[in-house]
């Protein structure tokens, strides 16, 4: 009887705490971080974020992604995202900034930015519930994501995004980035090959995961010349007074102690620049 008694107030606790998300009213904030253990949404009064105009190398998935957002911002049909590939390249700056963009711009709909971790995918369905009913629109946001070999919270977000009774709301988007286009390792997924009875079948529940993004951008590693483009335009939004040449040779020198180029490796070198002039980034 006391495993029972046990079992139904773990039952309550939770169907309380899903009501209380139910109950959510938002703020003034357009940007929340989601508190899985305690079904919250924490308002984030400022963003660390660029503007739009600043990320340069990346134009093609630019434009792709801000058509879509513009699109869902609009109240018109729109796709979930995975942004994948090199680090450093502005994945995940290119969702807050386009956030930004739509927000300071008339003729859309409310649109509210919401991150939550990957540790907390889990609680992705009782996210949702909590911001289904609201009248504003919102892409939830997840950097950095891929699952490891034992994981399982993938099923979550796969049954989110596609194919659960519940489903995504209206209302709601997904973005995500990942270093990975599959989510997943490459060893991880001939491991599960090698080991299963069905490998194709074994492979393909954790596979088909990207699979329910209708849209796959594309972060590739930065030639010299986008890199050097990427430098002068943190140069010059914060107005360093450094002549060309000198940005240049100091940009080249700063990406070979790296061993990379990348918009990362260009806002750093920038940041040092502008504290040598007395300047605060």
């Amino acid at each position: 009887m006391g495993r029972i008694a046990d079992a139904l107030e773990r039952i309550a606790g939770a169907l309380n705490r899903d009501t209380e998300a139910a109950a959510f009213t938002l703020g003034p904030e357009n940007a929340y971080h989601w508190q899985g253990e305690t079904g919250t949404l924490l308002p984030v009064p400022k963003v660390s974020r660029v503007p739009l105009a600043m990320l340069k190398g990346i134009d093609h998935v630019r434009d792709l992604l801000l058509a879509n957002s513009e699109q869902f911002a609009r109240g018109h049909g729109a796709n979930n995202a995975l942004l994948w590939g090199a680090r450093g390249m502005g994945k995940s700056s290119l969702v807050k900034a386009i956030h930004a963009d739509i927000e300071s711009r008339d003729g859309f709909e409310r649109l509210v930015l919401v991150e939550i971790a990957r540790e907390d995918l889990e609680t992705l369905p009782r996210l949702m519930r909590a911001i289904a009913g609201q009248t504003a629109r919102f892409i939830v946001f997840c950097d950095d994501l891929s699952f490891d070999s034992g994981e399982t919270s993938y099923k979550s977000l796969k049954t989110i995004l596609d194919g659960g009774l519940e489903g995504r709301p209206d209302n709601v988007l997904f973005y995500a980035t990942s270093n990975r286009r599959h989510l997943m390792p490459r060893d991880m997924i001939e491991n599960e090959r090698s080991t299963a009875i069905n490998p194709s079948e074994a492979v393909e529940e954790k596979v088909s995961l990207s699979d329910r993004f209708g849209l796959w951008l594309g972060f590739h590693n930065s030639d010299q010349d986008n890199y050097l483009a990427m430098v002068s335009g943190y140069a010059d939004y914060y107005g360093l007074s450094i002549d060309r040449d000198t940005l240049r040779a100091r940009a080249i020198e700063w990406a070979a102690t790296r061993g990379a180029r990348s918009g990362r490796v260009a806002i750093q070198l920038v940041r040092t620049l502008a504290g040598e002039e007395g300047k605060a980034v």
